[in-house]
């Protein structure tokens, strides 16, 4: 069960808000406090429509929204001023969806001030979670009474738990935002149903709970496993049928009231080909809301619609990044499942749960992978979208580009970190500022949407070089081959390689005893630069180049304080695009064709009393007709090929082939493959990857 959905969705009905306005509040109240109070009626009176609206179920209330004087509006709507700007091309939906968030982050506020403090709608006393190098703080809350939200999820557990009478409860636990949740339903566990073992496992015990010491943790939870789960929690359903089992794979426990770490089975992990398909047949697929909180265009993907997911490849094949953790297990085991496997999955879950969007959660996805994905997606005919995160690498060719659209790749996401070139080494990171432009210019004009994560206060960064960065990013927004990014601030984890060998990379820890949670680790930089100062401007800078204005503004203008003239010439990201390009093809490319058969018509040419036979041949794609003419010969020759080319034809054919077979005939094969004709269908039908 989603524990989440189910306590938000209790909360924000009808019953739930008469019951949190009639909760009794001896605060001091804002202004904007009293205004929602005041509003009570209108917010009980809509939540319930607002709720269908945001869960797909009532699309025509969107009108009703855009409308005005529908929704109670409190101090969060105050940021509307651009609305027109941001939603002007998304649509009467979107925006809808944007109003009705900005209306429940009203109701939160209203939560967070007079009901439950550590309220939030994905992130719940997150701040117990974060670095919380001991178990202390936690341990208090968890022994102070229940707010108002923990009885609404125990209630809601506690029904499922009679209902199902289960022996093991296992607890994923992605986040910081999910962990005092999870120890409080383990808490009510332990106390009401103490036949029931419980397990953690997840994104935050695999990065935080590794140098675990603290026996305290063990009046929660039996169990906690450590990186892939699947052979883990097997075992650990083995040991309930025999008790006699000591079998355990990467498990903290108590064993004689001490902490122990066992990883003493000789089974091997599954491998991602023998994993299956997740089954997702009884989770409220429909019950989840879709919401748009900021008028980012990648960020309402994450939060807007819903994406089965899956991965390509368990681990990262590049693997060097200093900020990444790369020395755990789910960076270091690089495994790649084979395309045709991983179609399969997507068709089952299509026929799942009758949604056909997709969202591979790789590291970062091999373009190897990505193509024959792609490939075997047009195979067998599927109409699905699907987005992931990539290393903005030279192999994202025009080419390879055109054929992952084709399959119905709708977005990408890649870390272009600091814009700088001495930094991106540093990082070694694998590519240069000049291969990031022009593979984000290969992916936008091939209609794929381009977000960048960008990184300021890297260890040794300059103030220099972060303008430099901005300036970077701001030509890429104006060139428009860049059209979402985020500014995040370096955080050194104890896990990457910046986090292991500190002095290599001149920073400073500062070391605190370990008991519970180990991974952000405060430091200080050696240039002593406070890099916090420029979070304000890169974002607010950053805001305005994804609406597409304000290009024209001195960097210095975002910024309170005074910062150097940038170093990067004002046509820099131009002249990287504008390279030229070189008719040249590797010999073992393959050339796929993705189009469908011409049509032909034969007719005579004549020049200076000679006339040979021609072949008009009219190509339609989606969007244009192209037309050329060949010589008879050739163009029928060419039309042979295309069959055989075709996406559809499983034996695939390299460029050296063809140009072998076409000489066997014909003189001159560059000049018939590089000619102007056959041009208009390269990067658009017949692609070389």
């Amino acid at each position: 069960m989603d524990l989440g959905i189910e306590v938000i969705l209790e909360l924000f009905s009808k019953k739930g808000l008469e019951r949190i306005f009639q909760t009794p509040n001896s605060q001091l109240l804002t202004p904007n406090i009293e205004r929602i109070i005041a509003l009570q009626n209108d917010y009980i009176q809509t939540i319930d429509a607002v709720i269908a609206f945001l869960q797909g179920k009532n699309p025509t209330l969107a009108r009703q929204i855009c409308s005005g004087n529908f929704l109670p509006e409190a101090s969060r709507f105050d940021q509307l001023d651009d609305m027109e700007y941001a939603f002007g091309t998304m649509g009467m939906q979107d925006k809808a969806k944007h109003l009705a968030t900005l209306y429940l982050e009203d109701l939160s506020d209203y939560i967070v001030a007079c009901v439950d403090e550590n309220f939030g709608f994905s992130r719940y006393a997150e701040r117990l979670g974060r670095s919380a190098n001991s178990f202390d703080e936690l341990y208090h809350q968890l022994n102070q009474k229940s707010t108002y939200i923990d009885e609404i999820t125990l209630s809601l557990l506690n029904k499922k738990l009679t209902e199902i009478q289960p022996k093991l409860v296992c607890f994923s636990v992605p986040f910081p935002g999910n962990l005092y949740s999870a120890f409080r339903c383990a808490q009510f566990i332990k106390t009401n149903f103490p036949h029931i073992k419980t397990a953690m496992g997840g994104g935050f015990p695999n990065t935080e709970l590794r140098d675990l010491k603290d026996k305290r943790v063990f009046e929660f939870f039996d169990f906690i496993t450590l990186d892939d789960g699947e052979l883990p929690i097997e075992l650990l359903a083995s040991s309930l049928h025999l008790p006699s089992s000591d079998q355990y794979k990467r498990t903290f426990l108590l064993e004689n009231n001490e902490v122990v770490y066992k990883n003493n089975s000789t089974q091997h992990d599954y491998k991602q080909s023998e994993v299956g398909t997740p089954d997702y047949s009884d989770l409220k697929l429909d019950n989840y809301i879709s919401v748009i909180e900021i008028a980012n265009p990648m960020h309402s993907l994450w939060s807007d619609g819903r994406w089965n997911k899956l991965t390509m490849a368990h681990g990262c094949y590049w693997g060097k990044c200093t900020f990444c953790d790369i020395s755990l297990d789910y960076i270091k085991l690089y495994e790649p499942i084979a395309a045709k496997t991983l179609v399969d999955r997507m068709e089952e879950l299509i026929a799942q749960t009758g949604e056909n969007g997709f969202h591979f959660v790789d590291e970062a996805a091999p373009p190897a992978l990505m193509r024959e994905v792609a490939l075997e997606i047009l195979r067998r005919k599927l109409t699905v979208s699907w987005w992931t995160n990539i290393r903005f690498e030279k192999s994202f060719s025009a080419d390879l580009c055109q054929l992952l659209k084709a399959s119905g790749c709708i977005a990408v996401s890649g870390g272009l970190e600091v814009a700088s070139d001495r930094l991106l080494e540093l990082i070694k990171k694998g590519v240069t500022v000049e291969q990031v432009a022009q593979v984000t210019r290969n992916f936008t004009e091939s209609g794929i949407m381009v977000h960048a994560y960008l990184m300021y206060g890297y260890p040794t960064q300059t103030i220099q070089e972060t303008v430099d960065s901005l300036e970077m990013v701001r030509q890429l927004f104006e060139l428009g081959i860049l059209q979402s990014g985020f500014w995040h601030q370096f955080a050194m984890t104890a896990h990457s390689p910046v986090g292991m060998f500190p002095e290599e990379f001149g920073v400073i820890p500062q070391q605190n005893e370990i008991t519970f949670a180990n991974n952000d680790i405060q430091f200080t930089d050696k240039t002593g630069i406070n890099h916090d100062k420029f979070s304000f401007g890169l974002k607010k800078s950053l805001f305005n180049y994804m609406h597409g204005i304000c290009f024209d503004y001195e960097l210095q203008d975002w910024f309170d304080f005074k910062i150097p003239k940038t170093k990067v010439a004002p046509d820099y990201i131009i002249s990287c695009l504008e390279k030229e390009e070189l008719f040249t093809t590797k010999p073992t490319a393959k050339i796929v064709w993705i189009g469908g058969k011409p049509s032909t018509e034969f007719y005579t040419k004549s020049k200076k009393g000679q006339s040979w036979e021609m072949m008009k041949l009219t190509f339609h794609s989606k969007i244009e007709t192209v037309e050329i003419s060949l010589e008879k010969e050739k163009a029928i020759w060419f039309v042979e090929l295309l069959q055989k080319l075709s996406v559809f034809n499983l034996q695939s054919i390299t460029f050296s082939q063809i140009k072998s077979d076409y000489e066997t005939q014909f003189d001159d094969f560059e000049l018939f493959w590089y000619s102007k004709s056959l041009r208009n269908l390269h990067s658009n039908l017949l692609l070389k990857l």
